[in-house]
Order: C-alpha cells, then structure tokens, then sequence
C-alpha cells in the first residue's frame, strides 16, 4: 500500500468524525477519530520502514516518534485515540471526556502528518 493511501484517509476520517459527531453519533465519531489517528501513524511508520500491523507495534511506533522527534504528548494523543476506539465498542464516554479525547486526538493526527512534511524518507 502507497503511503499517501494512509494520508488521505487520516484526513478523510477527521471530516467524517465530525459529521458523526454533529449528527448524534457518539459511537460511529469516536471510531473515526481513531481511524484518523491510526492511519497517520501507519503512514510515517510505512515511510520510516517501521511495523504498524498491530496495536503494540502502533504503541511502539509512537514511543520511538516521541523520543526520535523529541514530540513531548504524542503518548497521551495516541492514548485519546484508544480511548475513542475503545468507546465504539463500549459507549463508556461522557461528553466531557469525548471532547477531550477529539482535541488530543486532532492535535495528535496533525503533529504526525506535519512529519510526512518533513521527513525526508523516499514514498513507499
């Protein structure tokens, strides 16, 4: 898979989180959300040559990210992101504590795509 078949659809998913979200759908936004995240992480650990099947290795693509990038909070914005994944299968979130979640998550999709920018790895 080409790596901008990650970017995209980060991009697409945030869009679609907010529809679902405007419209009532706690669930179908908060799954998005996570797609979003998920799929910008996919995409600078494709380009960087890293593993990203699994949830553990997406854990370890964001630890190695916070560390190499020197990105203090992109733990705490992928953590957001679980939580919202997390949601869609349980409903357990407040309205507080979604919002939240979609703020760092939002800004973590953001800080992992300013990477794409910036990194200077060939597209795969």
């Amino acid at each position: 898979m080409l790596i901008q078949e990650h970017v995209q659809p980060a991009r697409d998913f945030l869009t679609a989180a907010d529809i679902e979200f405007a419209a009532g759908d706690r669930l179908q936004g908060s799954e998005k959300m996570w797609g979003a995240a998920s799929r910008a992480l996919m995409a600078v650990a494709q380009r960087r040559g890293w593993q990203f099947g699994g949830h553990r290795q997406m854990q370890i693509a964001v630890n190695r990210l916070e560390n190499e990038e020197r990105l203090s909070g992109l733990r705490g914005g992928f953590q957001a992101a679980q939580l919202l994944h997390a949601n869609f299968y349980h409903g357990f979130m407040e309205d507080f504590q979604i919002e939240e979640s979609r703020a760092l998550t939002r800004d973590f999709v953001g800080r992992i795509l300013a990477l794409m920018d910036t990194d200077t790895n060939t597209d795969g």
